[in-house]
């Protein structure tokens, strides 16, 4: 069985995009900012959460279920983003398990 290298397609792997014969940059996404950015949002889920608390306790007009429901999504996505990081930590350790 032979197995051929990868050749990249150009047109994929370039960081320029053609339209209408003129090339444009495109903005180039890293992972570290993309999950900088979400977890700068969980912390602020956390913030809003914590300041309706703290606002229904000194008895300013807050609702319970506005309380409840912004701890609720503060959890959730503090949850989830822990789930990812463990996802991330296991693939590491996997890909450091692989032998060469």
């Amino acid at each position: 069985m032979v197995i051929n290298g990868f050749t990249p397609n150009e047109e994929i792997f370039n960081k320029e995009i053609f339209q209408n014969g003129k090339k444009e940059k495109v903005k180039e996404i890293s992972f570290s900012n993309k999950f900088k950015e979400k977890l700068d949002e969980i912390n602020e889920l956390q913030l809003i959460s914590e300041e309706k608390q703290i606002g229904f306790i000194k008895g300013e007009d807050v609702d319970i279920h506005e309380v409840m429901l912004a701890g609720q999504e503060a959890k959730l996505s503090l949850q989830f983003a822990v789930e990812v990081r463990n996802k991330i930590i296991e693939a590491y350790q996997e890909i450091n398990r692989m032998q060469l």
